[in-house]
């Protein structure tokens, strides 16, 4: 993606977390976020559908940059997050969380927490597939992997809602080793 096309992408973004902060997500329309972004319709649309494929394509940045970080890939970082990452994908993403990269928090935290928790645990879901051996030695051969996988993505966004809702005290060493402990 050329730079221009970047910056405009990354204004949607912002424009579009900053008015989830203050209004539901059924509330926020196009021209609101177009508006606030200072973009036309026609270029908007030209990077999203819809307000819904906005709000994936989010949640796909924070997981691009994971995988790529995982899979060592040195990057120009041409998504929204920057970083050292670390050897464990679960620590590299509560870091992102505990610096509140681009707002992410307010996601987490806002009125639309529940919509943004469902599209980040379908991303968990494929990070968790992409690191299964890390976990194989845990599960139970007479669990099907669907339901794994499921249960490590459902432990991993619990774990998260409660470190959330306990003020972030746990660095992000400590509450990926709570998440590694419960699965």
């Amino acid at each position: 993606m050329d730079r221009r096309r970047r910056k405009t992408r990354n204004a949607i973004f912002e424009a579009f977390i900053a008015l989830l902060d203050r209004h539901s997500y059924g509330q926020i329309t196009v021209g609101q976020i177009i508006e606030r972004a200072d973009v036309g319709r026609a270029t908007f649309y030209a990077h999203f559908e819809t307000k819904e494929e906005l709000l994936k394509a989010l949640c796909r940045e924070l997981f691009a940059h994971i995988f790529e970080a995982a899979e060592g890939e040195e990057t120009a970082h041409s998504y929204l997050f920057d970083c050292q990452a670390p050897d464990s994908v679960f620590l590299h993403l509560f870091q992102h969380l505990q610096k509140d990269d681009n707002r992410i928090l307010t996601l987490l935290s806002c009125r639309n927490n529940d919509l943004f928790l469902g599209y980040f645990k379908e991303e968990l879901r494929e990070l968790i597939k992409s690191r299964e051996a890390q976990f194989s030695g845990r599960k139970d051969p007479r669990l099907p992997d669907a339901f794994w996988l499921d249960h490590i993505a459902a432990t991993f966004t619990e774990t998260l809602r409660w470190w959330l809702e306990n003020g972030r005290k746990e660095p992000p060493e400590t509450i990926t080793e709570y998440f590694y402990l419960a699965v």
